[in-house]
């Protein structure tokens, strides 16, 4: 009589960099990251309630290079329509939501993706989290101080023998907000390629040899970004672009020898 076969042993867990076992169902990630999605709505639900609070004063400060072009007018703009006031103060006070969420919305993608890294990796990218909402604040400061001036300006002036410059609420602040908005994300750059680095999705080299595909898109970004078309204040932009783009390249370099990944080609 033939032996028994002896059982095979079942197949050990999957772990993840530091040896812990990963338990967690498909279903599990997916619960999680509906419950990070609803922290990150939920912060920016409270962030609008705070923003609608304070809109007035942020409104007004915001009218300001309006108000000095436009001395006449005294502080107001124009509004076409019964619903164009309240329309304009909410724009504004989602703007102050989305503001205030970001470190909150950004915690929350962190920490769903924290789980898969080491516990050197987990360490950094907590560390990263409030560069964002600093390099996000550094982002609008530098579109109200430097990029909104000379664009308003320009704006103002251009064929002032044809057309008579009377701006309407709605049109001037979607332009603003969306100016400070924009300039605020894309000084996110060099975290993001920081984390990409840290995963081991690109590296330094890699971004070195695409510095011309950097600039195109620096170009294409300032077109978008920009208000105008003129070379000048798309210069104004394309500049701190492509400065961002190099300081990824140095976060790329620190993230991927920290991920680890310096031992293999950098593609």
């Amino acid at each position: 009589m033939a032996a028994p076969t002896p059982k095979q042993a079942p197949p050990a867990p999957p772990t993840d960099a530091d040896g812990h076992e990963l338990r967690m169902s498909i279903m599990g990630h997916l619960v999680e990251l509906r419950n990070r999605v609803t922290w990150a709505f939920l912060a920016f639900v409270i962030g609008a309630v705070i923003g609608f609070a304070v809109a007035g004063p942020v409104l007004e400060y915001l009218i300001t290079p309006y108000s000095d072009l436009f001395p006449e007018t005294g502080r107001e703009l124009i509004v076409l329509g019964p619903t164009g006031a309240i329309v304009t103060y909410l724009r504004v006070s989602l703007l102050v939501g989305g503001i205030i969420a970001v470190p909150m919305a950004t915690y929350q993608v962190m920490a769903f993706i924290v789980p898969g890294l080491t516990r050197k990796e987990k360490r950094y990218v907590m560390l990263s989290v409030p560069g964002v909402a600093v390099l996000f604040v550094a982002g609008v400061a530098f579109s109200w101080v430097i990029l909104m001036p000379p664009a308003i300006t320009f704006l103002e002036g251009f064929q002032d023998g044809i057309f008579a410059a009377q701006w309407e609420a709605g049109q001037y602040i979607t332009f603003v907000t969306a100016l400070l908005f924009w300039m605020g994300v894309a000084f996110q750059t060099p975290l993001v390629f920081f984390m990409l680095s840290l995963l081991g999705v690109v590296g330094a080299r890699a971004l070195m040899r695409s510095w011309r595909i950097a600039i195109v898109t620096a170009a294409v970004a300032a077109a978008f970004i920009t208000p105008t078309v003129d070379p000048v204040n798309m210069g104004l932009v394309m500049g701190p672009l492509l400065v961002l783009y190099a300081f990824s390249i140095v976060l790329a370099a620190i993230g991927w020898r920290i991920g680890g990944h310096h031992k293999k080609w950098d593609g």
